[in-house]
């Protein structure tokens, strides 16, 4: 008899039979009343130019710049992202929003193909742990802003240490070495020097402070608490922002997506005015393209591995965030506003950074080559040496760590929303009201998964990278090797592995299973009915199946897990 009431009372307040089931965080008026829409278009545009916007555009795309012969490398990454991005982006954006599904779900419109769904699912959680790492990174830096002077602008007393603020300069006299100079001082003929290579402050502080990294691979050591005490703090924030799903990050991305472009725009204009800026200018952009480097396959590959890295496409975050939108709305509009904002964050991103790294070049008086860093050195090691050369420089680092932050950020939120909505979708009747239970628990998984992250390794980027097996001159074990490629290969099985489980599941003969789930699914279409036309009518899907034998319609029903 209370059931009875209870149920009664909530047909009377929500005047739908459907909303009764639905998540206790859906607004009363969403389109759809069982997953939710964005509160707003301004949230989901956001949302996604957030997460497309990454840590690439900042330390990677400007990086590939200079790589890649200058200005000239803009020629094939803008090729890439008209032939590749933008088709690619829009095709992602158009099957979310179809059927209002999460990665895995939508691969019922080639059930032998969701294994790829898996795929994805299982890239944006491995991508999640780093990120998660290299956020607690920023937090640490922004933090350690808080000093005047910044503890990585003079060389520290460290066993050990062979840290300089100049490169240190021998005289070589019958192959003997006899003299210790400086660049600024040196005597002995050019021929005759021998330059010793020498850690900066800002790289001493990267590896003994900061990372406390050990010897190589093998040596693994203890947890570094305070990484670890900013990966807890870097899980807490991402949790509260999605402890409501897109009804809470769809709020936070008003700041956390528009702070990076107020902080670029603040340093582009202090970068510009420093001296020796326009040296770094022309080296990253300007007369100092090299166009023949055209020619090379190796810069079209860049070009293309950067438009798939920075748009995020084929992890599942893009169907994820256009799976909330309302069914009718323009993704065609969306995908050019999306990857245009994207491409141009990074020309933007190139001018701040390559500005200040001109002005580092002039100040210590060598080539700007030599102050340019890849990735994680251009962040963390070049960028924050340059900033401590500056007046007020706490301030600068400050702005920019709170920057790196802020990017991360917008594309962890929409990586842990992967994984939370293929789960609501997969078991609705457990997840549905226990969204903000589901994302604590995700959140707390990926702490503990980053936690050897923050030991004493440089386990993080041998994980992620199979371009290079060493770091820093260090050669990384065969069995850290093994670990990249066994993580690598397990994602590509899981294709093959779900598509001999749907055959093998399937009944008739085996042309009529291949056939089958190479067909539609029965729940392929789009969410609610009233978007669903006569097509995809529940009568034509009856038709359809009534025409099939017994076993072959059973072919086509699939629970509501994931396989």
């Amino acid at each position: 008899m209370r059931e009875y009431r209870w149920n009664s009372f909530k047909n009377l307040i929500f005047r739908n039979p459907a909303v009764v089931n639905q998540d206790p965080h859906v607004d009363n008026g969403d389109e759809n009343t069982e997953r939710g829409n964005w509160a707003s278009k301004r949230e989901y545009m956001l949302s996604t130019i957030g997460y497309a916007v990454g840590l690439g555009n900042i330390w990677r795309f400007p990086y590939l710049v200079y790589k890649n012969g200058g200005g000239a490398f803009l020629i094939p990454y803008f090729v890439m992202l008209v032939v590749t991005g933008i088709p690619l982006f829009f095709l992602e954006s158009a099957f979310g929003q179809f059927c209002s599904q999460g990665p895995i779900n939508i691969w019922r419109s080639v059930p032998i193909l969701q294994g790829v769904g898996v795929g994805m699912v299982m890239v944006t959680l491995i991508v999640s742990i780093y990120y998660n790492v290299i956020i607690a990174y920023s937090l640490y830096y922004m933090f350690a802003s808080f000093q005047f002077p910044l503890p990585w602008s003079s060389c520290l007393s460290l066993p050990d240490s062979n840290c300089s603020t100049t490169p240190q300069v021998y005289c070589n006299v019958s192959g003997v070495l006899v003299t210790n100079l400086t660049q600024e001082n040196t005597t002995c003929l050019s021929s005759d020097t021998i330059t010793v290579p020498m850690q900066s402050p800002s790289e001493q502080y990267w590896d003994r402070v900061a990372l406390q990294r050990s010897s190589g691979l093998d040596e693994t050591g203890p947890v570094v608490w305070h990484l670890a005490l900013c990966l807890l703090l870097s899980s807490l924030i991402v949790a509260a922002a999605l402890i409501r799903g897109i009804k809470s990050s769809g709020k936070v991305v008003y700041f956390t997506a528009t702070f990076p472009y107020v902080v670029i725009l603040i340093l582009l204009i202090r970068g510009v005015t420093l001296e020796g800026a326009r040296d770094g200018i022309e080296f990253y952009i300007g007369s100092q393209s090299n166009l023949t480097k055209l020619t090379e396959a190796q810069v079209w590959k860049d070009a293309a591995t950067q438009t798939f890295y920075s748009l995020s496409i084929g992890w599942g975050g893009v169907m994820t965030l256009a799976s909330y939108n309302t069914f009718h709305n323009n993704m065609f509009k969306d995908a050019f506003v999306v990857t245009l904002t994207n491409a141009g964050t990074s020309v933007l991103a190139g001018f701040a950074i390559f500005s200040i790294l001109g002005h580092m070049a002039h100040f210590q008086q060598v080539p700007i080559e030599k102050v340019v860093k890849a990735e994680f050195g251009l962040a963390f090691i070049a960028y924050p040496d340059a900033l401590s050369k500056l007046p007020i420089s706490p301030l600068w680092s400050i702005l920019f760590f709170f920057m790196l932050l802020t990017v991360g950020l917008d594309s962890q939120f929409a990586g842990i929303e992967v994984i939370t909505t293929c789960l609501l979708d997969a078991f609705p009747q457990i997840f549905k009201s226990k969204r903000a239970l589901l994302t604590v628990a995700i959140s707390s998984v990926l702490y503990l998964l980053g936690l050897p992250c923050v030991t004493r390794v440089i386990l993080i980027w041998s994980l992620v990278s199979l371009e290079s097996p060493s770091y820093s001159g260090v050669q990384f074990p065969e069995w850290g090797l093994a670990v990249g490629w066994c993580m690598t290969v397990f994602i590509l099985l899981l294709v093959p592995i779900v598509a001999v489980y749907k055959l093998m599941k399937a009944e008739g003969s085996p042309w009529k299973r291949l056939k089958s789930l190479c067909s539609p699914a029965e729940e392929w279409h789009p969410y609610l009915d009233i978007h669903r036309g006569e097509r995809y009518s529940e009568q034509r899907i009856r038709l359809r199946m009534s025409h099939k034998t017994e076993p072959e319609a059973n072919v086509n029903v699939i629970s509501s897990s994931w396989l």
